[in-house]
């Protein structure tokens, strides 16, 4: 056995909760002001909603918006007021505290930023990694794909049926890739184990849990080549007992679930969280463009898998550096060099050409929301403009 695992957390969980409030922060002011700046960081520990960090916009924000952001994405999130859970084992809404200790970006950054020429500079310095393979039909990792199916199938669930489930769940699957050439050439032989948890109010048995979510796993469409419902390990509640959920019983910070948020462990990732920050912070805009970059590579049949690396200098528009690693799975003939040299000499990659290709500075219902992303994974979704397969034929030119 080659065994490789990957979780995820729902929407509800405390973390993810920080992060969709940041990011409907963020929707909020740049559908009002595109031309804002935002680091909104946003910390959740019982009832209490703490906001901190700077905005700088033309368009002014009272404590009551704030306060109406944050229920506004707990209710949708499903934190609705749930008479199936006391207010001792999950969070009301209509008890919740928000607390707002905001200031304006600095001038010193600003200056940077915003240049007089138009472009822009990245907003600080840093390291984004872009990762893509082939395991899946939208060139994901597979095991951090299973376990988003997963999540998404028990969270669905527990927001239809609030009398059975609460929304703060977690998934996680290990894949087995037969041995150590089975996962450096992206063939998983098989779906080794499965772990859901989920709350469950306090009537339910642990029996009726597991039958449920058992149920809901053999449903959620697992590859019927990688998934034996006879031989995969399944933990499901494993301590046998989960009614006491939500911020109540965790707290919350904003970019603490990275790797949930992007590749599962399959590749490096950055210093900088994505959620809370607008389209100037490398730490979002890089990250989308590395993946692209990667996804589109890989796509093209150049490689099985690859890692592109973007760096940037705090208010300088173009990457400090940019390399591209295929792990040894490159074709004949397109090393990473020439991949390298390739992605360097054909696009620019500042974060204006970035928020251009990808209007990273219009969030909107249809295009997309940072408040959606922040709850369903900043990559991976192919409805994303960043997930697009645009420059295939262009990398093609390379074989």
């Amino acid at each position: 056995m080659y065994l490789f695992t990957s979780e995820v957390v729902s929407p509800g969980h405390p973390d993810k909760c920080a992060d969709i409030i940041a990011d409907t922060i963020v929707d909020t002011v740049l559908m009002r002001d595109k031309d804002a700046r935002i680091a909104s960081e946003v910390f959740i520990a019982g009832k209490n909603i703490v906001i901190g960090g700077e905005i700088k916009s033309s368009v002014e924000f009272s404590h009551k918006d704030y306060e109406n952001m944050v229920k506004t994405a707990l209710k949708h999130i499903g934190y609705n007021g749930n008479p199936n859970f006391t207010k001792e084992q999950c969070l009301h809404p209509d008890d919740i505290e928000v607390h707002v200790f905001l200031n304006e970006q600095s001038s010193d950054i600003s200056q940077g930023v915003d240049q007089s020429d138009g472009e822009i500079g990245a907003g600080d310095q840093g390291i984004m990694f872009g990762f893509a393979s082939n395991e899946t039909k939208n060139y994901m990792p597979a095991a951090i794909t299973y376990a988003r199916v997963l999540c998404d199938k028990v969270y669905k669930f527990a927001k239809k049926n609030p009398d059975m489930f609460g929304v703060d769940i977690k998934t996680q699957v290990t894949l087995d890739y037969g041995d150590k050439d089975g996962f450096e050439s992206c063939e998983p032989k098989s779906i080794h184990t499965i772990v859901v948890s989920v709350p469950s109010v306090e009537s339910m048995s642990i029996e009726k849990v597991r039958e449920v979510v058992g149920e809901l796993i053999d449903n959620a469409g697992l590859p019927k080549h990688l998934y034996n419902k006879e031989k995969t390990i399944i933990y499901i509640n494993p301590t046998g007992r989960y009614v006491n959920h939500s911020s109540l019983h965790d707290s919350g910070l904003t970019g603490r679930k990275l790797i949930v948020d992007s590749f599962g462990g399959y590749s490096p990732i950055g210093g900088g969280a994505q959620s809370s920050k607008d389209y100037t912070k490398v730490d979002r805009s890089g990250l989308y463009a590395a993946r692209w970059i990667a996804k589109n590579i890989v796509a093209s049949g150049l490689a099985k898998k690859c890692i592109v690396q973007l760096s940037y200098a705090i208010g300088v528009a173009k990457p400090t550096s940019v390399s591209v690693d295929t792990m040894g799975t490159h074709v004949k003939g397109v090393d990473d060099d020439k991949l390298s040299n390739f992605v360097t000499e054909n696009f620019a990659l500042t974060p204006k050409w970035i928020t251009n290709k990808f209007g990273l500075d219009s969030p909107s219902k249809d295009t997309f929301l940072y408040a959606k992303v922040a709850a369903k994974g900043q990559v991976g979704d192919p409805s994303y403009p960043w997930e697009a397969l645009d420059s295939v034929e262009l990398f093609k030119k390379l074989l």
